[in-house]
């Protein structure tokens, strides 16, 4: 199977056009191939992030392609060895091609931070706070009203994880949540505008938290692989049924 036609069908899932459209609005961004080996596709690992424990995976499945949710290469690469970028070297070495699917993943209909929504037990969003050409980022959503504690387990049940910080104690029933790094100040003041009494991410800034919590919110705080993997991990299966190729999805229990 060619590399240019999985493009064309994770494109399909999540338009890369909704990243050039956050980029339009000053966020940053590197989707797309990141590395092309120029070999028909045997078969494809998904794993979120392009790591040495995702090559030997791959290698070990029989994958010349991975397909990862953060981008194999953020910014400029000033040296290509093994000190410096051994993940990507590897598949270099190994002839396996990379392609990365990140801001438009998170947006995209059905993408990851509607998955973050859905796990959390919300059915439809109330209010969107980046409204995209479609899908979106960052949503506030009813949930059945239940006590902080019971709502944390549950979480910890659905993404797998016990890596769970919990602040508040008010029962939840309005939700604001942003897949991945995303609890910034506007978040806050989207969650709070928006009624939320609690808020769910990742990768919190101390401040922000304090602040959240003085201002009356309960705040969880996933992992950001754990946040982000439950999501990618149904991209994956959206994309296997597909892909005319083995396609397997990776996940690295050091990090959820």
């Amino acid at each position: 199977m060619e590399l240019k036609r999985i493009y064309e069908i994770a494109n399909e899932l999540a338009p890369f056009a909704l990243s050039k459209e956050y980029i339009a609005r000053g966020a940053y961004d590197n989707s797309g191939v990141m590395l092309d080996c120029g070999q028909e596709i045997s078969g494809a690992l998904f794993s979120l992030d392009l790591s040495l424990a995702a090559v030997e995976e791959a290698k070990k499945r029989g994958c010349n392609l991975i397909v990862t949710h953060h981008p194999a290469i953020w910014e400029g690469i000033k040296q290509l060895d093994e000190a410096h970028a051994p993940a990507l070297f590897a598949c270099v070495k190994e002839h396996i091609s990379v392609l990365s699917a990140h801001l438009n993943l998170d947006a995209a209909e059905g993408g990851i931070d509607e998955c973050l929504m859905r796990g959390l037990g919300g059915e439809s969003p109330l209010a969107v706070m980046e409204e995209l050409s479609s899908g979106g980022y960052g949503r506030v959503y009813e949930v059945s009203t239940r006590p902080l504690k019971e709502f944390a387990e549950e979480v910890k049940r659905t993404f797998e994880t016990e890596r769970l910080v919990v602040y508040g104690e008010k029962p939840v029933k309005r939700v604001a949540s942003f897949c991945g790094g995303g609890f910034t100040y506007g978040a806050l003041e989207f969650a709070l505008e928006k009624g939320a009494d609690t808020l769910v991410s990742s990768d919190g800034k101390h401040h922000l938290v304090a602040e959240a919590v003085e201002r009356g919110l309960n705040v969880l705080l996933l992992t950001h692989y754990a946040a982000e993997s439950y999501g990618f991990g149904q991209f994956s299966s959206r994309m296997k049924q597909r892909l005319s190729v083995p396609c397997f999805f990776f996940s690295d229990a050091r990090l959820r």
